[in-house]
């Protein structure tokens, strides 16, 4: 078997995250998308993603870095760098907005659903959560 066909192959199973997700809670909508050979998932729609107003965007109030907290969440990246290896997109990050925090980060793709192993340290240590594929709008 030819380099490029088996190429072609892990690029085909890397990129079936690609599309929109809809977290456990079913209170965002993330699309997972591709620059380069890294993975990358920014927030489209969530519960709370507008003030009580519901025109006035959120911003990034808990980020820890001072300088990001006027950003608006919509489009903001929860997903970070994430890089495909045999079935596993690892060494990426997931930032979670309503704590300011960013967790190291494995993902897989369980069936249908997609597993999102956060923690700190040691993987074992994590929490996982399972998002699933949003329907077309």
């Amino acid at each position: 078997m030819s380099l490029s066909i088996i190429a072609n192959a892990q690029t085909g199973n890397a990129d079936r995250i690609l599309g929109e997700w809809l977290s456990e809670e079913k209170d965002r909508r993330i699309e997972i998308y591709k620059t380069g050979s890294e993975y990358f998932g920014r927030l489209l729609w969530s519960s709370e993603l507008f003030e009580t107003d519901g025109k006035t965007s959120r911003k990034d109030v808990q980020n820890k870095d001072e300088s990001l907290r006027d950003r608006n969440l919509l489009h903001v990246n929860l997903l970070l760098n994430f890089v495909y290896d045999a079935g596993t997109w690892d060494d990426g990050k997931m930032y979670d907005p309503q704590s300011g925090k960013t967790y190291s980060c494995i993902i897989r793709l369980r069936d249908e659903l997609l597993e999102i192993r956060s923690y700190i340290g040691f993987p074992l240590l994590g929490k996982s959560t399972y998002w699933k594929r949003a329907a077309p709008l």
